[in-house]
């Protein structure tokens, strides 16, 4: 490997080939995740239900999600007659593409981060918010009433879910004094001072709501909502189209999840085993509750979605965000 690398490096240059080979990591990432988080949730939703879930194909099912996917790779890709052609066909690809910039800024171990940038938490929610156009792009784009309200519904879901996620994390970048999430977690396995999580156990929980709610995930999948929308924004998309929006989903839910774990647990920090198996344990962990609160809480009406975020979620992560700068203050 060290050798190829080499060569690579003499006839690319080094930061084409440095580019190259962090683009081809990040896509292996990205498609096994996908692929194991599609497998994972089938079997703890039968878990929940007392079933056995995918069974046939592979130990345990393994080989079920590679199937789907060749199934998927496999249908026609049918563009409807009178949707904005263009828009409808970028939409998924802007869905899609922060994702790669935003698991480029997870510390995966403390020699093992692609983009160890200085504001990394703000390029986070830059980023994030330039995937939620896509959803918007492909709602609008369809010319159909299901994937525009799905659409517009995505928009105002992230809107008022962004700021107490972004509330709940500035409390803990108060505590650590910087923005760099590979700094945030050397300051908690530094000095004994422990897990953020034993210090903001409120911008922890907030976080995770918010963060469920980001996804769109249920009890938050109103964008969506199959009984309302038939599949929301993204009712007019076959094949690879509704594949990439698939994708970048579960994308961007272990993308929250890593920084959640980044944040609040440690991120890479653990005995024994290697940096980037803690990591992974930590994310998957959260991914866990993810799938949890699908089975456990009924999806709630637009209403109450947004009396949530607005009259709860946001005064408390106020609140406790305030709390956190009065005691860096008063210490």
């Amino acid at each position: 490997m060290p050798a190829l690398i080499a060569a690579l490096e003499g006839m690319l240059g080094t930061w084409l080939t440095q580019f190259l080979l962090g683009f081809t990591a990040l896509a292996a990432l990205i498609t096994l995740n996908a692929m194991f988080m599609v497998w994972f949730e089938r079997k703890v939703s039968a878990w929940v239900q007392g079933r056995l879930g995918p069974m046939e194909h592979g130990p345990q099912g393994t080989l079920q999600t590679l199937l789907d996917v060749i199934k998927l790779l496999g249908k026609e890709p049918i563009i409807p007659a009178k949707v904005d052609r263009t828009t409808f066909i970028l939409a998924p690809v802007v869905a899609f593409l922060p994702a790669l910039v935003l698991l480029s800024l997870l510390p995966y171990s403390e020699d093992l981060v692609f983009t160890n940038a200085e504001s990394g938490i703000l390029l986070v929610f830059a980023f994030g918010g330039v995937s939620l156009m896509g959803v918007f792009m492909g709602g609008w784009s369809s010319n159909n009433k299901y994937a525009l309200l799905g659409g517009v519904r995505a928009v105002s879901q992230n809107i008022a879910y962004e700021l107490p996620l972004l509330l709940s994390t500035m409390a803990v970048v108060l505590s650590a004094g910087t923005l760099n999430i590979s700094k945030i977690v050397q300051v908690q396995t530094a000095g004994g001072f422990g897990w953020f999580f034993m210090y903001q156990p409120l911008a922890l929980i907030i976080y995770i709501i918010a963060a469920t709610a980001e996804t769109n995930r249920a009890p938050f999948d109103i964008p969506e909502a199959e009984s309302e929308l038939v599949a929301g924004f993204h009712t007019e998309y076959p094949a690879m189209g509704f594949a990439v929006f698939f994708l970048a989903e579960y994308t961007y839910m272990f993308v929250v999840c890593g920084v959640g774990a980044a944040l609040f647990l440690g991120g890479n920090h653990g005995p024994w085993l290697p940096g980037p198996c803690w990591f992974l344990i930590k994310v998957y962990f959260l991914l866990f509750l993810m799938v949890m609160f699908r089975w456990t809480f009924p999806r709630l009406r637009f209403d109450q979605l947004m009396d949530l975020a607005w009259k709860l979620l946001i005064p408390l992560s106020l609140a406790n965000l305030m709390v956190t700068a009065l005691v860096i203050k008063l210490v």
